[in-house]
């Protein structure tokens, strides 16, 4: 494998740390469908073991997403597919965050039913 520049790494760790986080969130987490119906169907087979938590608990699904994707970026030496597919999922994490913190709920406009106006 050829050695990367320092940036190229450090910014590769960068994305790969918030794509990871973007990816355990949508395992342990998101309300995606079938997400949700794969998460339900695992904490129903693996229900009254210890197995069961995994499905929605953060701490333990992330060592297993950092890792697979650590394994893919070293097989394919931070090859474009790796950089396009983890650049978007930390844009996609990183903007919903930022959507997140700017809702100002006293300024959101409701449309009620029925209603021409929007203030």
């Amino acid at each position: 494998m050829p050695t990367k520049d320092p940036l190229t790494i450090v910014a590769a760790a960068a994305v790969g740390v918030v794509s990871a986080a973007r990816l355990t969130r949508l395992v342990t987490k998101d309300h995606w469908p079938p997400m949700s119906f794969v998460r339900r169907k695992y904490v129903e087979m693996t229900e009254g073991t210890e197995w069961s938590v995994l499905a929605e608990c953060p701490f333990c699904v992330a060592p297993y997403v950092v890792a697979a994707d650590l394994a893919w970026a070293l097989k394919s030496d931070l090859g474009k597919n790796w950089w396009v597919a983890n650049g978007w999922l930390a844009a996609s994490y990183a903007a919903s965050l930022i959507v997140v913190r700017d809702d100002v709920p006293e300024r959101t406009i409701t449309v009620k039913e029925g209603s021409d106006d929007e203030a």
